[in-house]
């Protein structure tokens, strides 16, 4: 949701004075249902900004994520590269005895 286009505030909604006409609107009916409206946008606007922050927490942790997947696999070939050399070493001895590892 792009906050750009919203255009009035809880305030403005709550300030707002209409004209009266002769057969106009009952002014309290008016007045209460614009209290709910207020009351609406208002736990709109806080479940937005919930969100944002949540939006923005989770953006953090998945860039620390990614960047600890990238660090992993270093890490691992190096444990990886060390089995295959001990396998190596390992099958040398069976193979050529042990005067061979001296």
């Amino acid at each position: 949701m792009n906050l750009e286009n919203i255009h009035l505030t809880s305030k403005e909604i709550l300030e707002k004075d209409f004209k009266t006409s002769m057969r106009g609107y009952n002014q309290e009916e008016v007045d209460e249902y614009l209290d709910l409206i207020i009351q609406d946008y208002d736990h709109m606007q806080q479940e937005i900004e919930r969100l944002q922050q949540e939006n923005d927490r989770l953006k953090r942790m998945s860039s620390r994520e990614s960047t600890q997947r990238v660090k992993q696999p270093a890490n691992n070939n190096h444990q990886v590269n060390y089995d295959i050399l001990k396998r190596v070493s390992n099958l040398e001895k069976a193979v050529f005895g042990n005067k061979f590892a001296d």
